[in-house]
């Protein structure tokens, strides 16, 4: 806890601004942060105006300003009701509902008003989440094949290293657990770090920075992967956890997805913020694709085609993209001698077909996120 005037406001900048005058609360939100492993500071007010005794409006609106989330009791609504309107502002009171503390939400512009203890769960996850960072989440993309041996593992890697060497946190997940593991794919099967049935058990929140910390470091990109051991089914809260938490860390997050889609891989591609449907340009891959789609099309938010070339007469990307009915992400280069002993992963080559595949759609997909 930083108090008033503790001049260690920059040290806890990850944790949140408490603004109560009321113990019993405070003893309650104090608890919470230490659950949720953030450092909080407490202030008494926001002045409303400066010309406030020396140091309190500097020192107030600072870190009002600057914390990831501020939690204002009940009994403060009043006393910040002139601060400056902010994210991430929390109105929070303890006992019996109040109409009333509702309307003081709607005043200052509140995310959300709580009551505690029946809000407990989601405050601790809150306080976690701004304890991370609050930056933007991760750009998600998800890879699946319109038939097996399209490719989609192939572009997976690609992109997460691609997504690496242009400077961004990036993390490969691989949710097909009959793949045979992309940590084998990148050369790395005896790299050290937790495989997917160590998080088989997930249940509650996984936090970003932990789960990064724990997983194989391949080619400047984190990489969660598969072990050689029996088939581990993954339930479905596990992998929404764990994506989840992958989001939190920012950068990229690159997931191979499976053609069968459980509800496991439901729980991804509800999470991805586009999703890649690779299919060879082949007539019967055409036909297989169809059916893919058709599955992902109601689960994917944002599902498009990426061509695998060479492309034949009379079926080019275009073509096939509208045969499928979704739009053209791009057309797939074949590069040679991936399948050779003792060949770089795909996309390490930094001037190889993938490799500037790959330059190409971050170089595009960041663009629009930083556009909104």
């Amino acid at each position: 806890m930083w108090p008033e005037g503790s001049g260690a406001g920059e040290q806890g900048a990850g944790g949140p601004l408490i603004v109560t005058e009321d113990p019993e609360l405070l003893d309650d939100l104090l608890r919470l942060c230490a659950a949720a492993g953030a450092e909080a500071r407490v202030h008494h007010s926001v002045p409303e105006q400066s010309g406030g005794p020396p140091g309190g409006f500097g020192a107030g609106l600072a870190a009002w300003e600057s914390a990831p989330l501020v939690l204002v009791g009940d009994d403060a609504a009043a006393r910040v009701r002139g601060a400056p309107r902010r994210g991430g502002l929390v109105l929070v009171g303890r006992g019996p509902d109040d109409p009333l503390l509702w309307q003081a939400g709607v005043e200052l512009g509140a995310e959300r008003v709580l009551r505690l203890p029946e809000s407990e769960a989601w405050l601790v996850d809150r306080i976690a989440d701004g304890a991370e960072g609050g930056g933007r989440p991760a750009l998600a993309v998800g890879v699946i094949g319109g038939r097996g041996g399209a490719g989609a593992s192939t572009l997976a890697c690609a992109l997460a290293v691609g997504a690496a060497r242009a400077g961004e946190r990036a993390m490969l997940i691989d949710a097909d657990p009959l793949g045979g593991g992309l940590d084998v794919l990148l050369g790395g099967e005896h790299a050290e770090g937790l495989r997917w049935p160590d998080f088989a058990g997930s249940r509650g929140r996984v936090g970003g920075g932990a789960l990064a910390d724990s997983l194989p470091e391949l080619h400047a990109l984190r990489v969660l992967s598969w072990d050689r051991g029996e088939p581990v089914v993954v339930p479905p809260a596990a992998m929404r956890s764990v994506l989840a938490a992958a989001r939190r860390r920012g950068g990229a997050v690159v997931v191979d997805l499976p053609r069968r889609l459980d509800e496991g891989v439901a729980e991804v591609l509800a999470q991805l913020d586009l999703t890649l449907l690779v299919v060879p340009a082949e007539v019967r891959a055409v036909a297989a694709a169809s059916r893919v789609a058709a599955a992902a099309r109601g689960m994917a938010r944002d599902l498009r085609i990426v061509v695998r070339g060479p492309c034949p007469p009379g079926l080019d990307a275009e073509a096939v993209a509208g045969l499928l009915g979704l739009p053209l992400a791009g057309e797939l280069p074949v590069e040679a001698g991936l399948e050779a002993e003792g060949a770089q992963p795909p996309g390490v080559r930094a001037r190889g077909p993938l490799a500037r595949f790959a330059a190409g759609f971050w170089q595009r997909a960041l663009a629009g996120v930083g556009a909104g």
